[in-house]
């Protein structure tokens, strides 16, 4: 049932047309407290119709109103404040959760729509560090939460596996490297090779030009640079594997920029064909000024293609393979700039399907305040990252619990999931340091408090033993229930203001918020008493266990039914 619709029904009989339902459940609000009511209308918007003061109008809107569906109405100063029947609302409510189960919030929005989506992108030969995890985990919560509402996610690892830095590492590799050396250690020697060419360089620039003259064969096909590349690409891609497995993130595509060698002459023509290439100082230019925007630069003055020649093919390609409703790019915000370049070429060339396109921006994570780069050798690699929280977790769980059956899988879920769920709790486009401590605690905002939440719902349900929780018959009346039972019943709508925002810290946040009340209610409730309602409270905890584990299942988080 649309409660809110309802309240707007009652309204609409006696407002004498001065406001249509629709313009009704447009004012509707949310008092801050439930105390105050569950929906307020402000008698503000009648104001003129009816040349009363607002609080004239609410007094005489409750005296006219039918109050039989409801628990109360009362006029609060200027609002209407309506009081929903808490016992026919809990009974709708956990019979939509506990007849739907994880399905719970599905809906037909997108209709099978396909949507790919640009994430993770690691470079070959270097590791993935914690510059990568927002991108990834961003994308794949985003992929989650639109195949929730029946879209269809592809999602795209757009590997940096080309371009100069090989040029770089080749180098590199034959002047320092050893065979023996990168199969020990793939990703730790390359790196180590890459940081040592910039250092050297600084002191050397002929190595830049030695580095240049390698890419150059490696473009020209030059047998020996191709066989470097390949083994690179094939070690990095296995390292990659290794920690997507432990963030559990799977992909649908890993072309990355070297796929895209061979279409961009395409790309090239069509803009030639359209008289959309201009010569600026030897290189080749299509004017975006009246886009506000800077001279995308299409082709150098050595014919060399950049970034966005590789994009414009790309973005060709994936119309063309998925034909697709929506595209989305999960890349930093720094890149803000070259997205709006990319949708502006499209558009010039006539391509209005470019509006479909979306940059998906995020901020950084900083250590100490300070940017990572690879580049001067600040890393923190994931992996260790991973470890050390999965490590921690360990470490409380044998304080907490010590005798917990499969502690070792369930440590992994926590300090995984703490370092997943500590990255989508943040609004995407806010910067954040990372603690790790402060990330792998149990309390406050955290992924662990949330499992753990869950994990105490799981074990009230084991302690009432053998009980059938039924969908039906569940009216609960307990006044301390009601915020969870209301928040329960927001579930649908934070998924599609979640896939609507691209926003995963929506659905985080909700989480932490109904973990709270779900606790705060189980402080104050005894849940296991025998009495008439006793299967429906645990109905209801039974329905917070559904939404929790299927809101983390959102986040890309697992979710164990013991901590």
């Amino acid at each position: 049932m649309n409660y809110k619709q309802q309240v707007a029904q009652a309204l609409v009989a006696i407002v004498d047309g001065n406001l249509t339902e629709e313009e009704i459940i447009a004012k509707i609000e949310i008092p801050k407290s439930s105390e105050m009511g569950d929906y307020a209308f402000p008698a503000f918007a009648l104001a003129k119709a009816f040349r009363k003061a607002p609080q004239m109008i609410a007094k005489d809107l409750v005296e006219q109103i039918d109050q039989s569906q409801f628990e109360s109405v009362a006029a609060v100063g200027p609002y209407v404040n309506f009081f929903l029947n808490k016992s026919a609302f809990s009974q709708d409510i956990i019979e939509q959760v506990l007849s739907n189960g994880s399905k719970y919030g599905a809906s037909d929005v997108g209709h099978e729509g396909n949507v790919p989506i640009d994430m993770s992108s690691p470079n070959i030969a270097k590791p993935i560090s914690m510059g990568h995890l927002r991108s990834t985990v961003i994308g794949n919560s985003i992929a989650n939460i639109l195949a929730k509402i029946n879209y269809n996610p592809i999602k795209i690892n757009h590997l940096g596996d080309w371009g100069t830095q090989f040029g770089k590492l080749i180098t590199a590799y034959k002047l320092w490297g050893s065979e023996a050396e990168v199969k020990a250690d793939p990703i730790n020697k390359l790196l180590e090779y890459y940081v040592r060419f910039h250092k050297e360089a600084e002191e050397n620039p002929e190595l830049d030009v030695e580095a240049r003259a390698w890419f150059k064969k490696l473009e020209d096909g030059d047998e020996e640079a191709i066989e470097l590349w390949t083994w690179f690409r094939a070690e990095s891609l296995s390292a990659f594997n290794k920690i997507y497995d432990m963030l559990g993130v799977q992909f649908d595509s890993f072309k990355g920029e070297a796929f895209y060698n061979d279409k961009m002459d395409e790309v090239v023509t069509m803009l030639k064909d359209k008289n959309l290439l201009k010569e600026s100082q030897g290189a080749e230019i299509v004017d975006l000024e009246k886009y506000d925007l800077n001279p995308a630069l299409i082709q150098k003055t050595d014919g060399a293609t950049l970034y966005i020649t590789r994009d414009l093919a790309a973005a060709i390609y994936r119309k063309r393979t998925y034909n697709f409703v929506q595209s989305l790019y999960v890349v930093g915000n720094e890149q803000a700039n070259h997205f709006k370049q990319l949708k502006a070429v499209l558009k010039e060339m006539g391509n209005d399907w470019s509006d479909d396109m979306h940059h998906i921006p995020f901020g950084l994570i900083t250590q100490g305040g300070k940017k990572l780069s690879t580049r001067s050798g600040r890393v923190i690699l994931l992996e260790e990252v991973l470890n050390d929280a999965t490590d921690l977790a360990k470490k409380q769980i044998q304080d907490k619990n010590p005798d917990l059956p499969n502690a070792e899988q369930v440590a992994k879920d926590v300090g995984v999931g703490a370092v997943i769920f500590h990255d989508l709790k943040n609004e995407r486009m806010n910067n954040f340091d990372f603690v790790l401590e402060e990330v792998v605690r149990f309390e406050g905002e955290t992924g662990p408090y949330v499992q753990y939440s869950n994990a105490r719902a799981q074990s009230i349900i084991r302690k009432a033993g053998d009980v059938t929780i039924s969908e039906s018959n569940n009216e609960l009346s307990d006044p301390a229930a009601w915020d969870t039972i209301k928040l329960l019943g927001d579930f649908p709508k934070i998924i599609k203001r979640a896939a609507k925002e691209y926003e995963p810290s929506v659905v985080a946040k909700y989480a932490i918020h109904l973990s709270r009340a779900f606790n705060k209610y189980y402080a104050n409730s005894k849940i296991l008493v025998d009495d008439d309602q006793k299967l429906a409270r645990l109905a209801l905890v039974q329905s917070v266990s559904v939404v929790l584990t299927e809101s983390l299942s959102l986040l890309g988080v697992n979710a164990p039914k013991e901590m």
